[in-house]
C-alpha cells in the first residue's frame, strides 16, 4: 500500500513568491516521489474561520487552485480536490465531535491565543470566539483521518493539531474498533528546512507586513517594481558589499543553482550596484515564473477547466472517502434495519445458485476494464474504478470472494447509492459459502 501524504492549503489571500519557494515547490516536488499517494485540497471551510468576505473567500479558490495547477501540481498523479465538495468531511467530523473531550479542545493554541489576548483587553475570556474557532481542530483531524493520511507536512505551530488528531483517533480506535484500528495514526512532517523568504524589508515575507511580492498578480511590470523597491544599504556602485545575509542575495538564492550564487557574491563583492543586482533578480525570477504566469493566466481566463478538474479531483477523493464512511457508520452502529429473525434466519439458510450475488466484469466504451457486485434481485452493490488491464478486474474479482471483508477495505470500487458495507459483506460472504458448499 502506498503512503499516503495529505496537504490542505487555506483559501484566503493570493499566493506571493514566500509561499511558492516555502511551500508551494517543495510540496509539488514532493509529490511526484515514488510510492507516495498524494492528497492536495483547498481547505474553504477553515477559510470561513478566518474570513467573513464570501467575495475574497470565492477568489482567493480560484486563485489558488490556479496557482497550484500552473506552478505544476499534476491532477492526474495526485488526488487535489476541494474541502466543500466532500460531504463525508462534515459527517466525520461529528462522528468525531462526540468522542473528543471539551477539555481537549480548551488547550488547543488558537483558542487558548484568542481567550489570552480577550483576557488580556479586559474582555469576557469567549468575546468574539465562534464554535468554528474552538472546534476547529476536530475538523482539521477529520481532514486526515477521513483518508488515513500517514504523514501531515506541517510548520511546527500546527504539530499540536495532528498529535489531537492521533488522540481523537486512538479514542476513536478503542471504542468502536472492535479489535482493530478503523484509523491510522497520522505522522506530523515537520518542515524544519522549509525556506522563508524575506520581503521587501527583510523580514518575513507577509501580506500582513504589507512587504510581499506577488507570484503572479500584477506581471511582469509588478514584479519588476517590486524588487526595486527591496531594502539595500547605501553602498554606491563600485563599492564592494557583503552578499551574506542580505534580502536580495536570500531572494537571489532561492532560485539560482550553485554556480549563479558563487557568480552573483563575487560580482558584488567586485562593486555591482544594487540597481543592477536588482535587475539580475529581475531577470532569473522572471525566467522561472514567465511561463507558469501563461499558465495561470490561461487557467484564470476559464474557470469552468478549473471546476472539471477540482470535480474529478473530488470524485477521486470521494471514492475512497465514501466506503470508509460507511464502515465508520456502521462501526458506531448508524446501520440499515434489518430484516426480522425469522427472515433472518432463512436468509442465512445456504443460498440457491440462482438467488446469488453476481461479479460481472465488462470493458466500457472508454477502452477501460471495470467490475460490478450486484444482488440476486439486480441491484448494485459494489462498483470498480476503471482498470488499463481486463486482468487488473478479474484479479480483484477474485481476491474479494477470496478475501472478503478484509479486501473491500482496500478494494478500488465504491458502494452503490444507498447500499451499506453490511450488505455488500454479506454478499460476499454468501458467494463464499456457495463456493465452499
Amino acid at each position: 500500500m502506498k503512503v499516503r501524504v495529505l496537504t490542505g492549503i487555506t483559501t484566503t489571500g493570493t499566493p506571493h513568491l514566500g509561499n511558492y519557494v516555502g511551500a508551494i515547490r517543495p510540496a509539488i516536488a514532493a509529490s511526484r516521489e515514488a510510492g507516495v499517494q498524494s492528497f492536495f485540497f483547498l481547505a474553504d471551510y477553515h477559510a470561513l474561520i478566518k474570513c467573513d468576505e464570501p467575495d475574497r473567500i470565492e477568489r482567493s479558490r480560484l486563485e489558488i487552485a490556479a496557482t497550484w495547477l500552473a506552478c505544476g501540481l499534476d491532477p492526474q498523479r495526485v488526488v487535489f480536490y476541494r474541502q466543500s465538495d466532500i460531504p463525508e468531511t462534515p459527517e466525520l467530523t461529528w462522528l468525531l465531535t462526540c468522542v473528543t473531550s471539551k477539555g481537549q479542545m480548551n488547550r488547543a493554541h488558537a483558542y487558548k491565543a484568542a481567550t489570552d489576548a480577550n483576557v488580556a483587553a479586559g474582555e469576557d475570556p469567549d468575546a468574539g470566539v465562534t464554535m468554528g474557532l474552538y472546534s476547529y481542530p476536530i475538523l482539521m483531524a477529520a481532514d486526515i483521518l477521513l483518508f488515513n493520511a500517514h504523514r501531515v507536512p506541517v510548520g511546527r505551530d500546527q504539530v499540536q493539531h495532528i498529535e489531537m488528531a492521533r488522540d481523537v483517533a486512538q479514542r476513536f480506535n478503542h471504542l468502536f474498533g472492535q479489535g482493530h484500528d478503523l484509523f491510522v495514526l497520522p505522522q506530523a512532517e515537520i518542515e524544519e528546512e522549509v525556506a522563508q523568504l524575506p520581503g521587501l524589508d527583510g523580514r518575513k515575507m507577509s501580506k500582513s507586513y504589507d512587504n510581499a511580492i506577488a507570484l503572479f498578480e500584477g506581471g511582469a511590470k509588478a514584479l519588476r517594481e517590486s524588487i526595486a523597491r527591496i531594502v539595500t544599504d547605501s553602498r554606491l556602485p563600485g563599492e564592494p558589499k557583503e552578499p551574506e545575509g542580505t534580502t536580495l542575495v536570500t531572494l537571489y538564492d532561492a532560485f539560482a543553482t550553485a554556480e549563479q550564487r558563487r557568480a552573483f557574491r563575487a560580482a558584488l563583492r567586485e562593486g555591482l550596484g544594487w540597481g543592477d543586482a536588482k535587475q539580475q533578480l529581475f531577470e532569473l525570477v522572471e525566467s522561472q515564473i514567465a511561463p507558469m504566469r501563461e499558465r495561470y493566466d490561461a487557467l484564470m481566463a476559464h474557470p469552468e477547466e478549473i471546476e472539471k478538474t477540482l470535480q474529478a479531483g473530488a470524485a477521486k477523493a470521494r471514492a475512497v472517502a465514501q466506503p470508509f464512511l460507511a464502515q465508520l457508520r456502521n462501526a458506531v452502529g448508524l446501520r440499515p434495519m434489518l430484516a426480522s429473525s425469522t427472515t433472518k434466519r432463512q436468509s442465512d439458510a445456504a443460498p440457491s445458485k440462482s438467488a446469488l450475488p453476481m461479479f460481472k466484469q465488462y470493458r466500457e466504451a472508454d477502452g477501460r476494464f471495470y467490475f460490478k457486485l450486484n444482488d440476486a434481485h439486480g441491484r448494485l452493490l459494489l462498483q470498480s474504478q476503471g482498470f488499463d488491464e481486463g486482468r487488473e478486474a478479474g484479479a480483484w474479482v477474485k481476491r474479494l470472494k477470496a478475501e472478503g471483508a478484509a479486501a473491500l477495505a482496500v478494494a478500488p470500487a465504491t458502494l452503490g447509492d444507498g447500499v451499506d458495507r453490511a450488505a455488500v459483506e454479506s454478499a460476499l460472504a454468501a458467494l463464499a459459502a456457495a463456493e465452499q458448499g
